[in-house]
């Protein structure tokens, strides 16, 4: 019989590690098993509750949400063989900016472990005390939280600190300027869209909706990131540590996972419940996914990447041209499309 209940503690129990994950002398969380398997942290229970989760839902006739990050593989500027372009040139600010922005954007998820979100049950028809949206504040959000920006208070990093170690690897310390995010990275509008649901209910199956694109962004983003630094050349005597840093990047990789699998299946549980309107009546959750989905996709796939290659284009030209060889480099560039 599947255990669907589960307490805070469970949710974020840790395997019994064999050796901690310690990185260029920094304890980051997850660790090792005695077979010198990877873990990452608060999966000991969590997993095996997602996929309890996932096989209810698909008993009751639901599935987990229909999308992956193919659905964002598009054109992306620079591509992974433009950014060994510009670092055989000595162009090396955009990658870095790119690790840097990554880690301070994983320090930004902290936060799913330090706000209480509504509770769905109050605007569901069905018990959710037995599915993964049920235990959102019961642990699983707290732990997604951690996962992206540690436990600083004990020493112990996260995602960010996994990303700005990886980053040092390759580069060494302070290599280029410290640069910041973009203010928002999730569609930025407040228009409703389920004006059905009180406010703070659309706000956070909008919520969910949006983290689980950042998700899938950040996928392609990490296995490019990979790629160019599993590139020995444009390394020199620091290939080996590039390597490792890749190797950092894989193990972020292996916790993430859990992440995209936990939100489908929230996404797909909301899909298969009912909820209740301010008006008294009611309105599927299918119609309430989809809805939002739609116009997600569109922002994601359409309308933001177009923006961001415009803006692009213009910073890494401009840095292009200040190279003694800019001509032949953006001539290479430009080939590398």
């Amino acid at each position: 019989m599947l255990t669907l209940r589960y307490t805070r503690d469970e949710l974020m129990e840790d395997h019994d590690y064999a050796e901690p994950q310690v990185v260029a002398g920094r304890r980051m969380h997850g660790g090792f098993l005695a077979d010198g398997t990877y873990q990452p942290p608060r999966t000991k229970v969590r997993g095996p509750a997602i996929d309890a989760w996932t096989e209810a839902l698909r008993a009751r006739g639901g599935d987990v949400f229909d999308a992956d990050a193919s659905l964002l593989d598009g054109v992306r500027l620079p591509n992974i063989e433009q950014q060994r372009v510009l670092l055989r040139n000595g162009l090396g600010e955009s990658f870095w900016n790119t690790l840097t922005i990554i880690g301070k954007i994983e320090a930004k998820g902290r936060l799913l472990a330090d706000i209480t979100f509504p509770d769905l049950q109050d605007a569901i028809v069905e018990d959710i005390s037995e599915m993964a949206i049920g235990h959102l504040n019961e642990g699983l959000l707290v732990a997604h939280g951690l996962d992206e920006g540690g436990l600083p208070e004990q020493g112990i990093g996260g995602h960010d600190e996994m990303w700005f170690v990886a980053r040092d690897l390759a580069f060494g310390e302070g290599a280029y300027p410290d640069v910041e995010p973009a203010d928002n990275i999730a569609r930025p509008d407040d228009e409703r869209r389920i004006p059905e649901l009180r406010p703070e209910i659309e706000g956070l199956v909008s919520f969910l909706a949006n983290l689980l694109l950042i998700e899938f962004r950040a996928e392609l983003g990490f296995s490019e990131t990979q790629a160019v630094l599993r590139t020995p050349d444009l390394w020199g005597d620091r290939a080996e540590d590039a390597a490792e840093a890749a190797e950092i990047i894989g193990r972020i990789r292996t916790d993430e996972e859990i992440h995209v699998t936990s939100l489908r299946l929230y996404l797909g549980e909301i899909r298969s419940c009912t909820f209740r309107t301010v008006d008294g009546g009611t309105i599927s959750g299918a119609e309430v996914i989809d809805r939002f989905w739609s116009d997600l996709v569109t922002w994601a796939v359409v309308d933001k990447p177009a923006l961001e290659a415009d803006q692009q284009r213009s910073m890494l030209e401009e840095r292009i041209r200040a190279h003694t060889e800019a001509d032949r480099v953006l001539q290479e560039f430009d080939a590398a499309a």
